[in-house]
């Protein structure tokens, strides 16, 4: 069967007709993985999370991945979305439409001269993870006939049975009077080829716009909309999936979640400087905080940042701030004092690629040791790691339960992938209680009954009444509540000691707090901990932060491929998950450790805690600024267990175990 391609560019009365033969394929109806590209800056993200809302409201399932360069315009970025009528947990492994928009901003002599011609990169380099039989709608009021013809294009589109529609949408939407519009009329020309009702996406307009803008982006929408029907003689087999859900569904990216667990935590102050990817956090936060009287401050550094949310706690005001890796190392010397002080203050690390500035807007999940350790001395923190939306607002409103309750520090550790990504969740998710209280702070009537010393100060550190190792806190200005706060080791009033006994006591105080942390975790509330696959099986995957989703896909696959395998995601970082993961690896013959760094800190920090399991477990890794796709872990899995010295095809790395 032939394929017919039509060019059409407007002010031109003549009309470019293309024809291609190659053999038609059917393709699935089961997931649509829709990929939009263009320049930085040309509003690929904002255009994205409205068709992605569209496809939510048709019943779709959806996931939502994010690439974007450390650019503020220009570079080419994409934005990829997978839907289908069940539920989807990554990305998925290639795509089947591409609507490449070209960079409009890519029109620098000196930037083309480093980093080659930018405006065709949208389609150049965005061909290789098309799927057979995939459809390419690219605008060709952008793109140059030369351009395109060096990338072979034809040639190429025949080899995979692509399906190549070239549109004007520049001249389009310049017809409509804004350029900026031919991303309304990219969105209306994958509609038409989708076959897809306009009613969501009008509403979403709608919602968004309003006047002359809404009427222009609504005409250029059916214009495009209805010119696929006119113009274009062939169709294809790709279509949008259909569903339904039952329940009211809302598309939340990580970054809302945890913004939003920190709200019903009851956090009312953050104090933060900007930095990617942690910046989502804070403008969120800073947004929605001045409607509930809460307070946002931005401040000239993060050692600022981290000292006044540990001065806000210690005010009696539930607070936190955060950053990204190279923020957060300046952290170190507040966390310190939290401590010390045994303030209890939340703080967010989200991961990028380092060392140094390293890749700002590409995620790798190598602070782990970085968090886990960063101090001085013998220092006493909670780690929590969340794998996906639903757990990053969970362990959010952990991470604020137990630092006020046993006054520690508690930090939320998550990545530029789980910030960015985007996925629908079930608004009644979040129907829950907030909880403003503040732990174990004592009343102006408890400290009358409180053990002060002679002279009045009240024995806030006192090792001797402490329960669980945690001595009750009072706040500034109550009375009976007076004592002495210093990043200094000290007495029970706060006074400076350098007593040996003293520092014995209160060190081995302060430790026994994670001792009792873990035993709450593992005995009084539900596992934090993730599990894919059969209860029983011979081989286990585990993994950590947001490979989550990948591994479970993969784990699904492979064992629909007759292979026995389960899989863990672990949370609890500090204090760790020994019971659970100690669990894991005795009931599995081998286990393969699945994260995005180069050195295997998870895995590294596994056999730390547990001090066994060296030579049961492998290691998949990769950190080339791209997260794992489900087939990448697939193939890992077939490598780890083959007999043949073979390295696998992805880019990843595989360590084998300790004595292989």
């Amino acid at each position: 069967m032939a394929i017919y391609s039509k060019g059409f560019r407007h002010g031109e009365t003549k009309i470019r007709i293309r024809l291609a033969t190659w053999p038609l394929i059917s393709m699935s109806d089961d997931e649509l993985i829709w990929r939009v590209s263009g320049g930085s800056g040309d509003g690929i993200d904002s255009t994205s999370q409205n068709f992605a809302k569209a496809l939510m409201r048709s019943g779709l399932d959806v996931f939502t991945h994010r690439h974007y360069p450390s650019r503020i315009r220009g570079g080419h970025t994409y934005v990829e979305i997978r839907a289908a009528a069940d539920e989807v947990q990554s990305r998925g492994d290639g795509y089947n439409f591409l609507l490449a928009l070209g960079d409009s901003f890519a029109r620098n002599p000196q930037e083309e001269a480093y980093y080659g011609n930018e405006e065709i990169k949208p389609l150049s380099e965005n061909l290789d993870e098309l799927r057979e039989g995939g459809v390419i709608v690219y605008d060709e009021g952008l793109l140059s006939e030369d351009d395109v013809e060096e990338l072979e294009l034809e040639e190429r589109a025949e080899e995979n049975d692509w399906h190549v529609y070239p549109v004007d949408l520049r001249g389009l939407a310049k017809e409509h009077g804004r350029e900026v519009m031919r991303n309304t009329a990219g969105i209306g020309v994958t509609a038409a080829l989708l076959d897809m009702d306009l009613e969501h996406i009008e509403d979403l307009m709608s919602d968004a716009m309003g006047g002359d803008v809404l009427e222009s982006n609504l005409e250029i929408l059916h214009e495009a909309y209805e010119m696929v029907d006119d113009d274009f003689e062939t169709t294809h087999d790709l279509r949008a999936p259909e569903g339904d859900h039952d329940t009211e569904q809302a598309l939340l990216s990580g970054s809302n979640a945890i913004a939003y667990g920190a709200i019903d935590a009851g956090c009312r102050f953050i104090a933060g400087y900007p930095m990617t990817p942690w910046t989502d956090v804070f403008t969120i936060l800073s947004q929605n905080f001045p409607d509930m009287g809460g307070v946002s401050e931005q401040v000239e550094d993060e050692i600022a940042a981290a000292a006044l949310a540990v001065g806000a706690s210690h005010a009696g005001v539930k607070a936190m701030s955060g950053s990204s890796g190279g923020g957060f190392a300046l952290m170190s010397e507040p966390l310190g004092l939290a401590e010390m002080t045994e303030t209890p203050v939340v703080l967010i690390e989200s991961m990028r690629a380092g060392p140094s500035t390293g890749m700002p807007t590409k995620p790798e999940q190598a602070d782990l040791e970085h968090v886990l350790y960063t101090s001085q001395g013998d220092s006493q923190r909670v780690v929590f790691a969340p794998g996906n939306i639903e757990e990053a607002y969970e362990q959010t409103r952990l991470a604020f339960d137990i630092a006020w309750d046993y006054q520690i520090p508690a930090i939320v550790i998550y990545d530029q992938k789980l910030s960015g990504e985007n996925k629908n969740v079930d608004v009644d998710f979040f129907d829950r209680e907030p909880s403003p209280d503040l732990g174990s702070t004592l009343t102006e009537e408890e400290l009358k009954e409180a053990a002060h010393d002679a002279s009045g100060k009240f024995k806030r550190f006192d090792y001797k009444e402490a329960t669980d190792g945690v001595a009750s806190r009072s706040i500034p200005g109550q009375k009976g509540g007076r004592y002495l706060a210093t990043g200094n080791e000290h007495s029970p009033v706060g006074h400076i000691s350098e007593d040996p006994d003293n520092r014995v006591f209160q060190m081995e105080r302060r430790l026994e707090k994670l001792e009792q942390i873990r035993a709450e975790l593992d005995e009084e509330r539900d596992s934090t901990q993730t599990y894919f696959g059969p209860e029983e099986a011979d081989y286990g995957i585990i993994t950590w932060g947001s490979s989550q989703g990948a591994v479970e896909e993969a784990i699904e696959r492979l064992n629909e491929q007759g292979h026995s395998v389960k899989g863990i995601s672990v949370s609890d970082m500090m204090p760790f998950a020994e019971t659970e993961v100690t669990e894991f690896l005795e009931s599995v013959d081998e286990a393969m450790v699945v994260e995005m760094n180069a050195t295997a800190q998870f895995r590294g920090l596994i056999q730390k805690e547990l001090g066994r399991f060296g030579d049961k477990m492998t290691s998949l890794l990769k950190f080339n600024g791209n997260p794992f796709e489900p087939a990448e872990i697939v193939e890992g899995y077939e490598v780890n267990l083959a007999d043949e010295d073979r390295q696998p095809e992805a880019q990843v790395r595989i360590e084998p175990a300790a004595g292989d």
